[in-house]
């Protein structure tokens, strides 16, 4: 049976990790949203005793964002993956961030391994037996680029969200 906070996280994140992989964006609107419905729930659970007070949600948020703050600081990272990391840290609490960054990180290593060698392949393209060496500016569009940390994020929040133990250490 899914609980309350399985409903709002699963779309939530399922809109978040889409919306980061087609348009490299990560809206505010969600973002805040979330937070809010997220705020009315855990309001409403400790209104009628069935959780406790939802102060790590509080923690969480924080931590999440001074967390990866630093890293969008020196340019290494987009403000919506930040923000979205902090709300994931109000949603699961502070101690489902270290497991939620594990498995983000991981798959983002795989993302960027496999554009590198997708570049690689591409600028080495071999046709009729002659290696040509294809300019990347040429190729490159107007479009964002980068690795979809946000979905990355997404997926690694989903999986804590569907084994808890993961979040338990």
């Amino acid at each position: 049976m899914p609980t309350p906070l399985s409903i709002l996280v699963a779309p939530f994140c399922l809109l978040i990790a889409i919306s980061d992989l087609y348009a490299r964006r990560v809206p505010n609107a969600w973002l805040l949203i979330a937070l809010l419905l997220a705020t009315v729930l855990f309001g409403t659970l400790w209104a009628l005793g069935r959780i406790a007070p939802p102060w790590p949600s509080f923690s969480g948020f924080l931590i999440g964002l001074l967390i990866l703050l630093p890293v969008y600081a020196v340019g290494w990272m987009g403000a919506g993956d930040v923000k979205f990391f902090a709300v994931l840290g109000f949603l699961f609490g502070a101690k489902a961030l270290l497991p939620i960054w594990i498995i983000g990180s991981v798959l983002a290593g795989f993302h960027a391994a496999a554009v590198l060698l997708y570049r690689f392949r591409m600028s080495h393209a071999v046709q009729g037996g002659h290696v040509t060496h294809q300019e990347d500016g040429a190729s490159e569009s107007k479009t964002r680029h980068g690795t979809p940390y946000a979905a990355c994020l997404a997926v690694g929040a989903l999986i804590v969200l569907f084994d808890p133990a993961l979040a338990h250490w």
